[in-house]
């Protein structure tokens, strides 16, 4: 007999928690969590880390309205799970302060001054580079959701013990 299997792909509106067997060991070393239900619960720009190795970590994002200009001393990278969400990017001025931070994504007081750089419009699962040396501001007229390869901030926020499930 054959087992038929259906990969299904959620959204904001739509998503079902999955579920993880754990076999011979302790489930509470796992991080199980899904990213619609997180990015459902949190603020828009919200950076909640649903995935973390060492320095680096994968947040999942609410992308609603229009983002402050952020950047990092690193690139980045942004794959859109859901909706659809313009990325402007553009250049570090002279006189703009860079990165605050070693490492992750840094806020911004107000827009670089450096020249634009262009735009992304992606859509769900469209990837875009945010490069180092330059800013990004996300802009999504109804919600959506991001997923942010990054590396741990200041901003990243930690709260396994709301998002994770284990069983």
């Amino acid at each position: 007999m054959t087992k038929t299997y259906t990969t299904r792909f959620g959204s904001l509106a739509d998503y079902r928690k999955g579920t993880i067997d754990i076999i011979d060991d302790d489930p509470t070393r796992y991080a199980f969590s899904n990213v619609f239900e997180v990015a459902a619960g949190a603020r828009p720009y919200e950076k909640v880390a649903v995935g973390k190795n060492r320095q680096y970590v994968v947040e999942a994002i609410r992308a609603e309205g229009t983002s402050e200009w952020r950047t990092a001393p690193h690139d980045e990278f942004a794959l859109v799970m859901d909706g659809e969400v313009e990325i402007r990017l553009q250049k570090l001025g002279a006189d703009d302060i860079g990165p605050t931070a070693e490492r992750g994504s840094n806020a911004l007081d107000g827009a670089p001054s450096g020249p634009a750089m262009g735009r992304v419009v992606a859509g769900r699962g469209h990837m875009t580079l945010l490069p180092v040396g330059a800013a990004y501001q996300f802009h999504a007229e109804r919600p959506g959701v991001i997923l942010l390869q990054t590396q741990e901030s200041p901003d990243t926020v930690l709260r396994w013990a709301d998002i994770i499930q284990t069983n």
